[in-house]
């Protein structure tokens, strides 16, 4: 594995797998998956209305499934739902603590069922609500849009009792360049900050160049850079151009809280959050960037269960409970 020369920085960290043996079974076997099934279909699917409208089937077929040992209350904000979820005995108390969870999809697809199984793990991890946000995606609204879904959002959570320091952002895929555009977005808008951001392979820059040059542009075992530039054209555009100012890498980065960021070492939006953490580091922000080896993009919102998973939404947990309010002993350890 070759590194890029600014990858010694102390605030990147490379991991092989759950245990020093390597990459888990179960994530060899996601991976190869992803490789020679999921890949070769995302290669040649082309984004168009049509598209758009069936992939978003897919949150209504991962309805089916059933998770168990959480509460969820149903929060109908303007144009678009979210829910709060729970473990046993939290209480419903905002003020003690509280995720908000962006899904991630390529801002088209996916939505509260789909990522209700990561979105459990944290709520159980940390005994704190998790707010599953199911903002508006394309072909509904823009990504200017979903941002705005999402300010709402926090905003909400503001209203009823959360306080800005006792809240984190997190969030997979778009969903990630969803965390960072709020958070952004927040300030621009003279609202309180939250006290960390939290991204799981995000997509953070729209101008998708310098992931067409990358190595793992032929690597990557899911996305492929025509996907993600037509998504971003679709999404993002400007008087006819793609409006790179959406981009949050482009943003003051200087405004954000402590962020933590993991990536899989042969996707291509590892250079999304490598470029990210450089910037963080540079504007002053704390921020570790780790990057896994042997897994798949956003592989902690795809099978919380695995192995790998397991390990970094336990890494998660100890970084919202420490940019949070202290621990007053009644939540579920998180070592």
């Amino acid at each position: 594995m070759s590194n890029p020369p600014h990858t010694q920085e102390a605030f990147i960290r490379y991991r092989t797998g759950a245990s020093l043996a390597g990459p888990s079974i179960e994530s060899q076997v996601l991976y190869q998956a992803f490789r020679w099934f999921v890949r070769p279909v995302v290669k040649v699917a082309t984004i168009n209305q049509a598209a758009l409208r069936r992939a978003a089937l897919l949150d209504v077929a991962a309805g089916v499934r059933n998770t168990k040992g959480v509460s969820r209350t149903q929060v109908s904000l303007p144009g678009f739902d979210a829910e709060i979820v729970r473990a046993p005995g939290v209480s419903p108390d905002l003020g003690r603590g509280v995720i908000m969870y962006m899904h991630g999809g390529g801002f088209m697809c996916c939505g509260l069922n789909t990522h209700r199984p990561v979105v459990a793990a944290l709520a159980k991890l940390t005994g704190l609500p998790v707010m599953n946000v199911g903002y508006r995606q394309l072909p509904d609204t823009d990504i200017g849009g979903s941002i705005d879904d999402c300010l709402v959002a926090y905003r909400w959570l503001l209203e009823n009792g959360a306080r800005p320091d006792g809240t984190v952002f997190a969030g997979d895929s778009a969903g990630g360049f969803l965390v960072f555009a709020t958070a952004l977005k927040a300030v621009e808008e003279n609202l309180p900050g939250p006290a960390g951001l939290v991204g799981f392979s995000p997509f953070l820059d729209l101008d998708c160049s310098a992931k067409a040059a990358h190595v793992n542009a032929e690597r990557d075992a899911f996305a492929t850079v025509d996907q993600l530039e037509a998504v971003a054209l679709l999404g993002a555009q400007k008087d006819g151009e793609l409006d790179t100012s959406l981009s949050p890498v482009n943003g003051n980065l200087a405004t954000l809280p402590p962020t933590l960021l993991f990536a899989a070492e042969s996707e291509v939006l590892r250079c999304d959050s490598e470029l990210m953490a450089s910037r963080l580091h540079a504007a002053g922000v704390p921020c570790h960037l780790q990057i896994w080896d042997g897994q798949v993009h956003a592989f902690p919102a795809v099978i919380p269960a695995m192995p790998e998973s397991r390990v970094v939404l336990r890494a998660v947990a100890r970084f919202v409970l420490t940019h949070t309010s202290p621990n007053d002993g009644s939540r579920r350890k998180t070592a």
